[in-house]
């Protein structure tokens, strides 16, 4: 009868040592489910995805599996639409990132279940109900700013004259041609396109400001990161720090990618 009772144990404490074994290889399986590798870049108005070309390289060295979209910018759904289908090939996690318009997209976008955390690069970060244009509206253009009326067909473009001064004044004259050679053309009715739903609500933000931004005034950037409670970090530069500053952004997407890997 003892040595029943003794088996007995024996075989109660193997069976729970092989529970534990189990549920500390699910725990650790489960926090590797989480690391955050997938990055997705959107692009905004007045460019196109190859400008994230310096980005790019630098977050694929620290091993991070990067997508870039490339945005019709015929409209918020249809850039929306385009982000999703991205969204859904990624095997994971996913940092969405959003440049000037982009932001607007990233905002409607970042509600796919595969976002953990959302990334304004100098960019719009609009609430329920609100547009970008409301938001641009809130501060007087700088005097380099070139973004002219829309033409006949509704759609919107940055003067030449002024393109290198007021978008992207830290990149080389070579460099800011090219970038107004390769945009896309911007209907201006995305602009005027309220959010349905902000994902920002919901996600954690990160938004970089670029103090020397002449197409969306620092002050417009900072006011919508303090109104949102987004994490802010200033970068000096022109409206396109992704290219002239690929580190410094790339640092604080990481950031926000650590942060959503150890973040149940």
């Amino acid at each position: 009868m003892k040595t029943s009772n003794f088996k007995s144990k024996i075989t109660r404490g193997l069976m729970a040592f092989v529970v534990a074994l189990s549920v500390l290889g699910s725990v650790d399986a489960d926090a590797q489910a989480q690391a955050v590798k997938n990055v997705v870049l959107v692009h905004g108005a007045f460019a196109d995805g190859s400008g994230y070309k310096a980005l790019y390289t630098v977050l694929t060295k620290k091993g991070y599996h990067v997508t870039v979209v490339q945005n019709p910018l015929t409209s918020l759904e249809d850039d929306v639409a385009a982000t999703k289908v991205v969204l859904d090939k990624q095997d994971g996690p996913v940092i969405l990132v959003g440049h000037s318009w982009g932001g607007a997209v990233i905002t409607e976008a970042g509600n796919h279940p595969k976002v953990v955390a959302l990334v304004y690069v100098a960019a719009f970060q609009p609430g329920n109900g609100e547009t970008a244009l409301q938001w641009l509206q809130t501060a007087p253009p700088a005097p380099e700013n070139g973004v002219l009326p829309p033409d006949e067909k509704g759609i919107v473009y940055y003067d030449k004259a002024k393109y290198h001064a007021g978008f992207c004044a830290d990149l080389s004259k070579e460099e800011a041609e090219f970038m107004y050679a390769s945009q896309g053309a911007f209907y201006a009715k995305g602009f005027a396109t309220p959010i349905t739903k902000a994902a920002w609500l919901d996600k954690p933000s990160y938004g970089l400001v670029a103090t020397d931004d002449k197409s969306i005034a620092p002050e417009i950037q900072r006011a919508m990161y303090k109104r949102s409670h987004t994490k802010v970090t200033e970068i000096k530069g022109s409206h396109v720090i992704f290219m002239s500053q690929p580190d410094a952004v790339a640092k604080v997407i990481i950031e926000a990618a650590v942060k959503a890997s150890t973040t149940k």
